[in-house]
């Protein structure tokens, strides 16, 4: 008789033949420009700690006193016993950061689409999305049971004409999109976007995840980029990239919070955030909502790697973020890839299928603000090196 798990052996067998068997690096240090990997000092390319703020002394000191003043967990959901006074003061937080009207503190960026879709739609109604949504926003359209129409990536054009002939069909609308695609480090057309949502009556949801930080005056994120405080009606961001910590956010009318505080599964059914990561986000936003001078060194650096790699020719994709995406077509050469730049000194991990489409691999960078030009400089040299070595330049 077949073992009944010969089918996860035979799978991984031919994911590893691919070239697309996921191998966990283990890390035993905070992520700083420098980071202690698999027991070596390597360059830090590859975490989302965009400004620095993961090891941030200030946010360490706030998640020590909020662990000496509240214990190490709520043990409780936020709608019996969990809401602390410190997710109530995070909230108001972010939503005067971002200028909008409420928010609604999660365990996660992943939970927050979960939090927010479902509640908006139903089976009887359509929702609207980019063809290179994150998979959060596509589990969380799944489990809405509503339609789901994809529309051509980035393309407003596209979009209308979808909308035009599927909507009347169904009860309601909602337009879905990232805000910066994670892999390639484009900018959604939100402006545009926005445009057809108003012709057509549709409810409008953007993930900042990438944006928040990034984007906008300060980092308040994409609605901000585009001067559409007001008019988009959701938000979805995240905590646990440029603001350093962990847990997400639904953010936008004082109509929908409301409701989704009524509504979403991730609020009712899960544990309350910790007060420490708590702490931590408001340390963050605060940290953000005083100063540029973060976000202008993250963009200072990223400019500067950018045309450094195109100078040495390195296609580095249609990025136009600090995310920077180094091409190199098959996954078995971005694996190589990846651990020659290792070998080197340098952290940077490979991408490849089902993260990014077959064909399409890649080594992603990500830039942040704690990288000194001499840290740029370094990895510049290596990557230049194991470039000439693979023959990819």
């Amino acid at each position: 008789m077949a073992d009944k798990f010969d089918f996860i052996r035979e799978d991984s067998a031919a994911l590893a033949e691919a070239g697309l068997l996921v191998h966990l690096r283990t890390i035993d240090s905070p992520p700083g420009a420098w980071m202690v990997v698999d027991g070596q000092r390597v360059l830090n390319l590859c975490t989302n700690n965009y400004l620095g703020l993961a090891n941030d002394a200030r946010l360490v000191q706030a998640a020590h006193e909020a662990l000496d003043r509240f214990g190490v967990g709520p043990t409780a959901v936020r709608s019996i016993a969990g809401t602390l006074s410190l997710h109530v003061e995070l909230e108001r937080a972010v939503a005067r950061f971002k200028g909008v009207e409420d928010a609604l503190y999660v365990q996660s960026g992943l939970c927050a689409n979960q939090a927010a879709i479902p509640p908006l739609v139903g089976k009887e109604d359509v929702i609207f999305s980019d063809r290179l949504n994150h998979a959060s926003i596509i589990d969380g359209c799944r489990l809405s049971r509503a339609k789901i129409v994809v529309y051509e990536h980035c393309d407003p054009a596209d979009l209308a004409s979808k909308v035009e002939a599927h909507l009347s069909d169904y009860r309601r609308g909602l337009v879905v999109t990232d805000g910066v695609f994670s892999m390639d480090g484009d900018v959604a057309p939100l402006d545009r976007i926005h445009e057809v949502a108003e012709q057509h009556g549709l409810m409008t949801m953007v993930d900042d995840a990438h944006g928040e930080g990034v984007l906008g005056r300060g980092g308040r994120g994409i609605v901000d980029h585009f001067g559409l405080h007001g008019q988009f009606d959701v938000e979805i961001g995240t905590f646990s990239k440029a603001f350093g910590v962990v847990g997400g956010v639904v953010a936008g009318k004082q109509v929908v919070v409301d409701y989704l505080r009524q509504k979403a599964r991730p609020f009712l059914f899960s544990n309350a955030v910790t007060a420490a990561d708590t702490a931590a986000c408001l340390a963050a936003v605060g940290l953000l909502a005083g100063s540029t001078e973060l976000v202008e060194r993250l963009w200072e650096n990223a400019r500067y790697f950018k045309a450094e790699m195109k100078a040495l020719g390195f296609d580095t994709g249609h990025s136009e973020t600090p995310i920077t995406p180094v091409m190199l077509g098959q996954a078995p050469l971005a694996q190589q890839f990846s651990r020659r730049l290792f070998d080197e000194g340098v952290f940077a991990m490979a991408i490849g299928f089902p993260t990014v489409p077959k064909g399409l691999a890649r080594i992603r960078v990500m830039v942040s603000a704690m990288l000194s030009r001499d840290d740029l400089d370094y990895g510049l040299e290596r990557f230049a090196g194991v470039g000439r070595e693979l023959g990819v330049i």
